[in-house]
């Protein structure tokens, strides 16, 4: 198994030239991970492909979780800035359906990067400091923004983050081969509509007043 932790606190890139160096790294690792996965992939090939020292590669990721934890929150980040409003007239199940089955398809197309990415993501997730934000918390932003949420109550959070680990338990089926894509998809729509579709029960008065009410 590679190391989780690497023993070291990872270093943050301050100058341009230091965010550029990071970005190739990032893009380096997700096409060797797509191609060899977590154990395949090795650290070396990750440094000369991207133009850096081995010791500068370790500087900014102490190991392999490290990096591939990296990689997916940098997809996360992507996946924020480009996710448009919903149409108008959308209702919040089918906006955050589409926006969590169209996620799982791009996942799918590289089984060995997406399986890589989400047990580094649980095994040593990327810590943040200062203004930064953790990865689930920028995915639960963005489905909350989908959902048409713009002030959250602390429930609110909590229906989001049990759709967030839904999710992520559906994929990992796909990704060790234990489902099919389309089960995992009819599980992701499923879920959305028994946790963001009302929810009635006696003496309701069937308005929404949160997700799942």
């Amino acid at each position: 198994m590679p190391r989780t932790t690497g023993g070291r606190t990872p270093a943050r890139p301050t100058s341009a030239e230091q965010r550029r160096r990071h970005a190739r790294i990032l893009r380096s690792a997700a096409r060797l991970g797509a191609k060899h996965g977590l154990e395949g992939m090795q650290m070396h090939d990750v440094a000369r492909e991207s133009g850096v020292a081995i010791a500068t590669l370790y500087r900014y990721f102490p190991s392999k979780t490290h990096l591939f934890a990296a990689v997916m929150r940098a997809r996360i980040l992507r996946l924020d800035a480009g996710t448009p409003a919903p149409p108008p007239g959308t209702g919040r199940v089918e906006a955050v359906t589409d926006l969590l089955t169209g996620a799982s398809r791009q996942l799918f197309e590289q089984p060995l990067l997406a399986l890589a990415m989400m047990h580094s993501h649980h095994v040593a997730p990327v810590g943040e400091s200062g203004p930064a934000r953790r990865t689930d918390e920028i995915l639960a932003d963005l489905v909350l923004r989908t959902a048409g949420v713009s002030d959250p109550t602390e429930r609110d959070r909590r229906v989001v983050r049990i759709l967030q680990q839904a999710w992520y338990g559906l994929l990992t089926t796909v990704l060790y081969e234990r489902s099919s894509a389309e089960a995992a998809q009819d599980g992701i729509r499923l879920a959305c509509r028994l946790l963001l579709g009302p929810a009635r029960s006696p003496g309701a008065d069937g308005l929404h007043r949160g997700l799942g009410d």
